[in-house]
């Protein structure tokens, strides 16, 4: 998830130039004094095709994203927020980097921009860091969820104590294949356990169980001493797959279980017994097909003797990555599910653990990209997740204004095509806007 996230908020880009738009960029060109000015201003003929691609950017920026992908990123953007239309405001300390107020059709982008040394400085950063959509509202905004592919639902609530004051929602008491989002309930028992005087943040541990995608530790040596806030922290701002792992079986696979239960999931079976990543990889694949059909058939307790059965197969030498080449896979039954609801519970409890040290580790990779999402908040937490047809984003803040705390999660499932994160990261922020005010 955390990858494709940045990669959907590092650029955009828009087609369809007017002549009021050549001449808002001519108008600014005139008066630009520094690069980081001389480029701002450039920024409306950039997204409409005026300024090639491979002018504007450094060859740093170039191999990082590519033109290709920086135009299917920014195709999703116009679609939602229109046309570009001016450059509002241009802030810079340094002459070099800063933010420009970039006006749509539908609303302003806040854009961090940093220039490169050197005679032609060219574009080493660009990232949108929010988008504050013109009159929006979330009746807006649930529709457009509606109209989504497959199924999808939200829930933006004020939390107090255990009460949630439900603000916008649908479909809040559906259940949704929410990938990582599931390592919500794993952070929750460790600040438990920590609490209790069973673990220490600080306890060195080794790296136990190697799994698919691990961003943080990929090609680890096996058993590498780790602390336990290291592996919170890589599962919660990576979303890495061998640390999640490893917390799994150092706490106890019915410890999380049963933290699951008494946080208030509303259909706890489902996640019964609580799949490791490796696991659920394992029998999503080609060659545990047999497997998976008895899995998925059986009750809890015949689930729980397959995976025990299986402990030594079910192992990342024998995960078919192929089989993740096509389309989605199994996402109806053969995940990890929690309802919008569901998720605000398991919220209550983490931050009612009042840890901290485990707030941090959500706070790494809030998910929403730079200040300007952010800065309405005194807190902001992230977990989200995301496989092909599944995407969810859950996030829990502070309000500044007022110190209240909410819960912004959405989650959207189509078992035949995948999703679009770009979209989906779109929607999330803007309720988290509308939640600020």
């Amino acid at each position: 998830m955390t990858k494709m996230l940045l990669a959907a908020l590092c650029a955009a880009v828009l087609t369809g130039p007017t002549a009021a738009h050549a001449i808002q960029s001519t108008e600014m060109a005139e008066v630009a004094d520094t690069a980081f000015e001389r480029r701002a201003a450039q920024l409306v003929n950039l997204l409409t095709e005026r300024v090639a691609f491979a002018d504007y950017f450094d060859t740093t920026f170039q191999t990082a994203i590519s033109e290709a992908q920086f135009k299917a990123i920014t195709a999703g953007l116009v679609a939602q927020y229109g046309k570009p239309l001016s450059v509002d405001k241009v802030t810079t300390s340094n002459g070099r980097a800063g933010t420009v107020l970039l006006r749509f059709e539908k609303g302003v982008a806040t854009i961090a921009l940093e220039v490169g040394p050197g005679t032609d400085a060219r574009v080493s950063g660009l990232r949108i860091t929010n988008f504050t959509a013109a009159n929006d509202s979330f009746e807006k905004v649930a529709a457009e969820i509606a109209e989504l592919p497959g199924r999808a639902g939200f829930l933006v609530a004020e939390i107090d104590g255990e009460a949630i004051r439900p603000v916008a929602s649908a479909r809040a008491d559906t259940q949704f294949a929410i990938g990582s989002t599931f390592k919500l309930y794993i952070l929750d028992e460790l600040a438990a356990q920590v609490a209790a005087g069973k673990r220490q943040w600080s306890e060195v541990v080794p790296l136990s169980h190697q799994s698919f995608s691990s961003a943080g530790t990929a090609n680890w040596p096996k058993d590498t001493p780790v602390t336990v806030q290291s592996l919170a922290n890589w599962m919660m701002s990576v979303s890495d797959n061998s640390a999640t792992d490893t917390l799994i079986h150092l706490l106890g696979r019915e410890n999380i279980e049963a933290r699951m239960r008494a946080a208030g999931h509303s259909a706890a079976s489902r996640n019964i017994p609580f799949l490791t990543t490796v696991e659920a990889f394992a029998l999503k694949g080609d060659n545990f097909a047999a497997e998976r059909a008895t899995f998925i058939a059986g009750d809890d307790k015949a689930q729980r003797t397959l995976i025990d059965a299986n402990a030594d197969r079910l192992i990342l030498p024998n995960v078919d990555g192929i089989s993740f080449s096509g389309g989605p896979r199994f996402i109806d039954s053969l995940e990890w599910f929690a309802s919008p609801n569901d998720i605000v519970r398991a919220m209550i409890d983490l931050r009612a653990r009042g840890s901290d040290t485990a707030l941090a580790a959500m706070a790494i990779n809030n998910g929403v990209g730079g200040a300007g999402p952010a800065e309405p908040w005194a807190y902001l937490g992230y977990k989200g997740g995301s496989e092909l047809g599944v995407i969810s984003m859950s996030l829990l803040g502070q309000r500044k204004s007022d110190s209240k705390w909410f819960v912004v999660t959405a989650s959207w499932n189509n078992p035949d095509a995948a999703v679009a994160t770009d979209t989906m990261v779109g929607l999330v922020t803007r309720l988290l806007a509308l939640a600020a005010k």
